[in-house]
């Protein structure tokens, strides 16, 4: 008979030795928590906001479609298959309907400028109290906040009393709204996003605010905060440095190639240097809960007909290319760019969805499919169906009866406790 040759005692002194690992693992890798992620941020410069403002943006966006010859036609032309075109269209005109804009950044920084102190001012109070208006009429998106100036010395001051100008706005009329997000840009160092996470305590002390209330993403739009000085990348301390505060990294597209001297003509979300960039953010916040959102393209739908058409193809198919590499959001900055972008959604999921769900059903039945696929990506098959629902793009009942089993099991699935399942 065979004997075990360690003891309790040497099991016991391996736990010991792993303690502090342990820690570390659970403290800084949690996972994902399942909440909804926006397919999109929308910028929109702090003083052109009101409470109509989605509305606007969705009735833009149809009417867009309407002058180019309808959604069958626009979505012919973004080459959705026949097969997916029904149930893309109808999810494109309940999105435009009900909720153009599903994340909304009101802009003081690049898209607002440096308009003076008492302009600014103004209009950071005046935007604090159309979201205060937009939340009591139920017209706020799920989630908005402020994009303010960055922390470097030159801005740093006139960034921060904005901020604090808008959550004293916020408050006086009654508390934060749910899902309220600050916008960093221009991070250079881990520094800054400590600071930040300071400024932010500071003002829930003083707001009488819960301890965490107010949280923030980070612009990666420097390629210090991609590389730093010492040759490694700063963007897991900077990560570390937020204190639980830090809800997304952000790639700024233009600013991050112009630092890097990319000729303005070949400044792209798809060049090699932005896909460098965003690898790295990929790998910094894989498994920390920390979403990634990617930029935005300055090739807007406007001016005649071939020119609006040609700019949704390149929409439709960065937005596409996106998600194929696990950014699940990105930028709009004007109404018409929504078309692509839910379109571009609801294909991505219309199409995965049938595969993706023979391939859970099989793994979860231990029945060979074709593909033998590992725990993890069953995990990765369950998070994209039900990514596929939140967004709406696919139903619970199709989802369920393809997969066959029901979504409170597919999420958690695809977001186990801790993000530590057991195998």
């Amino acid at each position: 008979m065979t004997h075990a040759l360690l003891r309790d005692d040497d099991l016991a002194g391996l736990d010991r030795m792993l303690a502090s690992a342990d820690e570390l693992l659970t403290a800084r890798y949690p996972g994902d928590d399942g909440a909804r992620q926006p397919l999109h941020t929308v910028y929109v410069p702090a003083d052109r906001y009101t409470p109509a403002l989605p509305r606007e943006w969705g009735d833009a966006a149809l009417d867009a479609v309407g002058a180019h010859g309808g959604i069958a036609a626009v979505l012919h032309e973004l080459g959705i298959p026949a097969a997916h075109a029904r149930a893309v269209s109808a999810f494109v005109d309940s999105k435009l309907r009900a909720e153009p804009i599903e994340d909304l950044r009101l802009d003081v920084e690049d898209g607002y400028g440096d308009r003076g102190d008492e302009a600014e001012d103004a209009d950071v109070r005046r935007a604090a109290a159309h979201v205060v208006a937009a939340v009591a009429e139920k017209t706020a998106p799920g989630s908005l906040g402020l994009r303010i100036k960055g922390l470097e010395a030159q801005t740093r001051r006139r960034g921060i009393r904005s901020l604090d100008l808008f959550v004293s706005g916020l408050l006086e009329g009654g508390e934060l709204p749910a899902g309220l997000v600050i916008t960093l840009p221009k991070v250079t160092a881990p520094a800054q996003v400590e600071a930040m996470a300071a400024i932010c305590s500071r003002l829930e002390e003083r707001g009488g605010l819960a301890p965490g209330a107010l949280r923030f993403e980070v612009q990666v739009e420097t390629p210090q905060l991609v590389l730093g000085a010492d040759g490694t990348s700063p963007l897991p301390r900077a990560i570390a440095a937020a204190g639980g505060r830090l809800t997304g990294l952000h790639y700024g597209t233009y600013d991050y190639s112009a630092a890097l001297g990319i000729a303005p003509e070949h400044q792209s979300m798809e060049h090699p240097a932005a896909d460098h960039a965003k690898s790295v953010m990929q790998v910094a916040v894989a498994e920390t809960g920390v979403r990634l959102s990617d930029g935005s393209t300055n090739v807007l739908p406007v001016g005649d007909d071939e020119a609006v058409r040609s700019a949704w193809r390149l929409s439709a198919r960065l937005v596409r290319r996106s998600l194929e590499r696990g950014f699940f959001q990105g930028w709009d900055l004007h109404p018409a760019q929504l078309v692509p972008r839910f379109a571009a959604n609801g294909l991505f999921y219309r199409e995965g969805m049938p595969p993706a769900a023979a391939r859970l059903r099989d793994w979860a039945l231990r029945r060979n499919g074709g593909v033998q696929d590992e725990p993890a990506t069953a995990r990765a098959l369950a998070a994209f169906l039900t990514r596929g629902v939140a967004c709406g793009a696919l139903t619970a009942a199709e989802v369920t009866d393809a997969a066959g089993v029901d979504l409170g099991t597919l999420a958690a699935l695809a977001h186990p406790t801790k993000g530590r399942p057991s195998a």
